[in-house]
């Protein structure tokens, strides 16, 4: 069994690996310029790759309270974390060997586990439809599965490295370690266009484990920092961090020593709740967020 260093980012050798950050005239001549201009932008628009161009803002700062707690599966290296259509969760955990996707619930039945294969890292997915994608580390390979079955119904190939993933209507939200986000079509799992992620203006990295919330006051995309207990909100339009949450100290210390980093983000429907949990961790939190 890998050690409790071999994550997403690391996995490998070193705790803090580097990684890339992504990273007028008048006249008749000069309105017909303009419009030409304005028609080859929309024309683009099949293939964004969007930068941050809004001024840059201090995010809010954000601490969760815990409305609840339940027992969680301990030996799991959670990866991923979603809530299904019946209030189940989808969980997809990591490890070379160990890796495999299940549904679960809060009384901690387990079902419709499938096994990845010994040479696979589970690493994020989301439901969309009915289909859910589970993403691996360095295999460059994303599985389709059936969204009632969690069977293998196919698969797609991606460069680089899978971390977390997340639907938004129409689109798939995905990171690979990096301060930027890509876009995918939902159905081919084809790249449509890429977004880099600021903090007040800075650059960031390492986002990891992600959860899409598509309208209400939760609504982004949201965010674990790797190898923190911070967790960001993002504009998924302009990249901003609009929101940082301090989630720190949920673990009593005898429970951290035997856990590993925060992992799992995943909002409850209907409601502006969460559920928040991490690698190995024996707990999962029902959580809602205040203002500092």
């Amino acid at each position: 069994m890998a050690d409790r260093w071999h994550d997403e980012g690391m996995h490998a050798q070193f705790p803090f690996p580097s990684r890339s950050s992504r990273q007028p005239r008048t006249g008749f001549f000069s309105v017909v310029a303009v419009s030409a201009a304005a028609l080859l932008l929309a024309g683009c628009g099949t293939n964004p790759s969007t930068s941050n161009d809004a001024q840059p803002k201090e995010p809010q700062r954000l601490t969760p309270t815990v409305v609840a707690d339940f027992p969680w599966d301990s030996t799991s290296f959670t990866q991923g974390l979603e809530v299904d259509a019946n209030g189940d969760l989808i969980v997809s955990t990591g490890m070379y060997g160990q890796s495999r996707i299940y549904r679960t619930n809060l009384a901690g039945g387990q079902r419709d586990s499938q096994d990845l294969p010994p040479e696979q890292f589970g690493e994020g997915l989301t439901r969309t439809g009915d289909t859910v994608w589970q993403l691996t580390w360095k295999a460059g390979t994303a599985i389709k599965r059936n969204a009632h079955t969690l069977k293998e119904t196919g698969t797609a190939s991606y460069d680089g490295e899978g971390w977390g993933l997340c639907a938004l209507p129409g689109k798939l939200v995905m990171s690979d370690g990096s301060g930027d986000l890509t876009f995918r079509d939902p159905d081919t799992f084809d790249a449509t266009g890429t977004l880099t992620v600021t903090n007040n203006g800075a650059a960031t990295t390492m986002l990891n484990e992600l959860e899409c919330v598509a309208d209400g006051p939760l609504a982004g995309v949201w965010a674990n920092v790797w190898q923190s207990d911070e967790i960001y909100r993002i504009d998924p339009e302009s990249g901003q961090v609009t929101a940082a949450v301090e989630a720190s100290g949920l673990l009593t210390e005898q429970e951290a020593a035997q856990a590993d980093v925060l992992n799992g983000i995943a909002h409850i429907p209907g409601t502006d709740r969460m559920y928040l949990t991490g690698k190995y961790w024996p707990r999962v939190f029902e959580v809602e967020f205040t203002g500092q």
